[in-house]
């Protein structure tokens, strides 16, 4: 581990984020410009959370399959809406070999001559090419439902990006759903919304508001999109995760039909959910402090690290080892996440350090008075309190520790949430409020596209969503003055 240059997140949140993600060896920029390497430690935590969210879906009768990267701009084009939002974004295949050019030796060019017969979309979503599929898949309600998840790279040509927030290719997952009846595809839509709100309190410990986009920020050919919010500890807001009812728009360009129980012909209902390796950047951002990252043990790969404080004597360095070794064993059969970091010269002091700015919830330091004692010092990286307890029962305690630490990293973050809910009713306060305080902004909306606009041309600040919650409540538009029946969430968001 080189040296932490700490930068303060209260000072450059922004310098903060990107120095924490590349000190604690997450990830880094490529040589591909606006790609990352996700590096193995950062790939850790991404894997756990795959491994919990693919649980989930297969309890909820999902299965896993894989479709093509490259997507024909015919097939692109079918479903106009969902084409026209991404077409800024796509990047496009045109010719398929390299050739020597010869006016450059030792280079290649593109081979003229090599053209393809149709260009080809590197995928930015997936929905034309699944679609074009289940038109193969489906002729029958007793082919339906379809529920089909697949994990995947996506590309998105970003301007402006930041690593696992915003990068031209992304790690993801995208669910598509195909339902005889559209009361079966809104449940499936909001049934995903709620995996992804327990995954992402339950497990990364970050609440989030569950909620409605306006038609502003729908998904490209969606009839609906749900989505879930969380508050960064800058105050602004991040879309975690969305689900989508596509109603029968998909279905309609790709002339998927089946035959009902009636014997009638039907186009089929539709619906299509993601969270990528943007909720990476939500657990940095929503936990972190400046000594490094704070980790919820159920995402963190190293839930506690042992590491012996020894002598120079051999005999009790021996001592010292064979008793962390006892209690690595012991932790490890308890299905601790546990490591034992007997490295030879390196000092504790440096390996306190590098563990900390790694966000391992739980540190042992075990010395050999510890050992004469049966005591053990533990330390807790989410309030950085030391304490010496008896080592007797060990693994329960520390089980029971863990499940502490993930409670309490979740409430602090629902505190730090909670507080910055703005509730206003004028536009100086709704001003104020955003420059002054950040977070989220509770106020009345006249429900048009055009002042949705201009509150976002003026502010920078979006509606994040219209709460799921919410509750009907007279009010005027805090910009037009307007009319309201119901209170939106505006914000700053990355």
């Amino acid at each position: 581990m080189a040296e932490f240059k700490k930068i303060k997140r209260s000072e450059n949140y922004s310098a903060w984020y990107n120095n924490l993600v590349e000190q604690a060896d997450l990830a880094q920029h490529s040589a591909v410009k606006g790609c990352m390497v996700i590096k193995p430690y950062g790939y850790a935590i991404w894997e756990k959370m795959q491994a919990d969210l693919d649980r989930r879906f297969k309890e909820t009768g999902h299965q896993n399959a894989y479709f093509p990267l490259f997507v024909p701009k015919s097939l692109f084009e079918a479903e106009e809406k969902n084409a026209e939002g991404f077409a800024k974004e796509c990047a496009i295949v045109t010719h398929y070999r390299l050739k020597t050019d010869p006016d450059r030796p030792g280079k290649l060019m593109v081979d003229p001559e090599a053209k393809l017969e149709e260009e080809l979309i590197v995928r930015p979503t997936s929905e034309a090419i699944i679609w074009n599929t289940y038109r193969d898949w489906i002729q029958s309600y007793r082919d339906l439902p379809i529920l089909i998840n697949q994990w995947a790279n996506v590309v998105r040509w970003e301007m402006r990006t930041r690593l696992f927030l915003r990068t031209a290719e992304f790690l993801w997952q995208e669910g598509h759903t195909a339902h005889a009846t559209k009361e079966e595809a809104l449940a499936e839509t909001k049934q995903m919304l709620e995996v992804y709100a327990d995954f992402a309190e339950n497990v990364m410990a970050v609440p989030v508001i569950k909620g409605i986009k306006t038609e502003n920020e729908r998904f490209a050919g969606a009839d609906e999109t749900f989505c879930i919010e969380g508050l960064m500890q800058d105050g602004k807001a991040l879309q975690m995760g969305t689900s989508h009812f596509l109603g029968q728009n998909f279905a309609k360009a790709f002339d998927v039909k089946f035959v009902s129980k009636e014997n009638v012909k039907d186009y089929v209902w539709a619906t299509s959910w993601g969270v990528s390796t943007r909720l990476m950047g939500a657990l940095i951002m929503c936990h972190s402090d400046d000594e490094g990252l704070v980790l919820p043990p159920r995402l963190a790969p190293i839930q506690v690290v042992i590491v012996p404080i020894t002598g120079k004597k051999e005999e009790e360095k021996a001592l010292v080892l064979d008793k962390a070794r006892e209690y690595y064993t012991a932790l490890k059969a308890k299905g601790i996440l546990v490591k034992l970091d007997d490295r030879d010269g390196i000092s504790p002091g440096y390996k306190f350090a590098d563990y900390e700015l790694k966000g391992v919830p739980l540190r042992i330091a075990i010395g050999a008075r510890d050992v004469a004692v049966g005591n053990v010092e533990l330390a807790r990286r989410d309030t950085k309190t030391k304490v010496v307890i008896s080592a007797e029962n060990l693994p329960e305690t520390i089980s029971n520790l863990l499940n502490e630490i993930q409670e309490n990293i979740y409430n602090k973050a629902l505190e730090y949430r909670d507080s910055h809910i703005h509730v206003v009713n004028t536009w100086d306060e709704f001003k104020d409020a955003l420059d002054y305080k950040t977070g989220f902004v509770s106020a009345h909306w006249d429900g048009t596209s055009e002042t949705e606009e201009k509150i976002k041309e003026l502010s920078k600040a979006t509606i994040r969503c219209v709460p799921l919650n919410n509750q009907q409540e007279e009010g005027v538009c805090v910009l037009t003055g307007n009319p309201s029946t119901q209170r939106v969430l505006f914000a700053k968001a990355y």
